[in-house]
């Protein structure tokens, strides 16, 4: 396994991308190798190393299953249970899913709620629980088992039934389960943890194409178990390692039992037209040129975070970057070369079909949900989609928030002519699904595992 050859084709790819600083480790046949490049930030910058801090988003959630599950072996959680035994006080828009919603819904994000809420609940210790108050404004888009939809929201309701059981903070329980036991010492939660240590910040592609550090450096303390882990290169391979191997900590003590690890890799509900085939619990699942792999990723303001295992091959890959919109094409840049340099696995998207106007004009829109919002257009030679947030969150916003992406190109995949991929763009290669009524009218868009409704046609 070459360090240089990784290190040759990080460096290229990041210049190619034009991402300030990143951080990529692999693990292979029992070594870890590490490649990094550039810096912190432009505007302080600082080399970036194998334990420069990241925020990894979406990443953290496999750590919020993981302890759930800690909870599960030790027969203190029920995964069948309704929320309601462990949380008697929430309040949905849905009374209804609010009594059948069950813990095994909210790991596999069947729950039927929606994304999340743009809420801040302050930095205290009852952060999540005020979050969880106010989860009576969140939309139900599907009645609970019938469908996956990620919902961030979902998963702050796991860190909340945690805190319920075990008496501690969201954070003290992540730290007591699997930080510490695992030797994680570059996991943190708290911006006074963080802000003694190197740590890498964000950035965005302003109207001037020029690259400005993002502020919000990160979402407030009530979003933590969806999103909320500040982690390094190094951390998240030894966090594949666990994963990969028998559960155990440093000092060989079962933090989760063995059927209990294999269960989170096992397929729950299968996923249609996404870059996915299923869910297990938490972790994404796909077969990649006759392989299965598992893997999560993650994306914070200008920050983004990309997991893969290899369970067979006894591999795995984290890539981390910080700049937007080309930190996610630089991070599956990387996986890919990773994969077919390391394991000769080839990963390929699909090819689009031609461009079709009958089939445009059923499917341009404006998709939504409770904080962002999709516009599918055509120009009567092919189909463009812009995806940001809503100009109402915008405006009523008290900080910078995440640019809109600029508009990419999308075509249609063959087979029943639903499913559609990204061309171009910060969201290149990711596929996705228009949903129809009863009738056989387009009503939803559905882009990585996450359902949009539509709400009307572009102006």
């Amino acid at each position: 396994m070459s360090h240089e050859t990784l290190t040759d084709f990080v460096q290229a790819t990041a210049k190619k991308f034009d991402i300030p600083g990143v951080a990529v480790g692999v693990w292979m046949d029992g070594q870890e190798i590490y490649a990094c490049h550039g810096v912190t930030s432009i505007d302080n910058p600082l080399p970036i190393d194998k334990d420069t801090l990241y925020l990894v988003g979406s990443v953290t959630k496999t750590y919020t299953a993981t302890v759930l599950m800690h909870l599960v072996g030790s027969g203190l959680v029920e995964l069948d249970a309704p929320v309601r035994q462990y949380i008697p006080e929430l309040q949905l828009a849905d009374e209804q899913a609010a009594t059948e919603i069950t813990v095994w819904n909210l790991l596999n994000h069947t729950s039927g709620l929606d994304w999340g809420l743009i809420v801040d609940t302050g930095e205290g210790d009852d952060a999540l629980a005020a979050y969880v108050e106010k989860m009576d404004k969140l939309k139900q888009i599907a009645p609970p088992g019938v469908r996956a939809s990620y919902s961030q929201a979902g998963y702050n309701l796991i860190g909340r039934i945690i805190e319920k059981v075990t008496g501690l903070t969201y954070e003290k329980a992540i730290i007591s389960f699997v930080l510490d036991p695992l030797g994680l010492s570059h996991s943190f939660f708290a911006r006074d943890d963080v802000m003694t240590r190197r740590f890498a910040v964000g950035h965005n592609l302003g109207n001037n194409e020029r690259l400005s550090v993002a502020r919000l450096w990160r979402q407030s303390r009530g979003d933590n178990p969806g999103g909320g882990l500040v982690s390094s290169v190094s951390d998240l391979v030894r966090w594949s390692q666990f994963h990969l191997h028998e559960g155990k900590s440093a000092d060989f003590t079962y933090i989760l039992p063995m059927e209990l690890l294999h269960r989170m890799k096992d397929p729950t509900i299968a996923l249609k037209g996404t870059n996915h085939d299923a869910l297990g619990i938490c972790w994404f699942l796909r077969d990649v040129d006759g392989i299965c792999t598992i893997g999560h990723s993650g994306s914070a303001n200008g920050q983004f975070s990309e997991l893969l295992i290899v369970p067979e091959r006894n591999f795995a890959i984290v890539a981390l970057s910080n700049a937007g919109p080309n930190g996610i094409p630089f991070n599956q840049a990387v996986v890919r070369w990773a994969l077919e340099e390391y394991l000769g696995v080839v990963d390929r998207d699909p090819e689009p079909i031609p461009y079709s106007e009958t089939r445009a004009q059923e499917i341009i829109g404006i998709y939504e949900i409770e904080a962002q919002i999709i516009t599918i257009r055509t120009d009567g030679t092919k189909m463009t989609l812009e995806a940001g947030i809503k100009p109402e969150i915008r405006a009523a916003a008290d900080s910078e928030m995440p640019p809109d992406y600029p508009p990419a190109d999308i075509g249609m995949l063959p087979g029943n002519g639903d499913e559609f991929i990204i061309i171009n763009g910060g969201f290149q290669g990711k596929r996705g699904f228009f949903t129809r009524d009863e009738s056989g009218t387009v009503n939803g868009l559905d882009l990585g595992g996450q359902l949009f409704k539509q709400t009307s046609k572009p102006k």
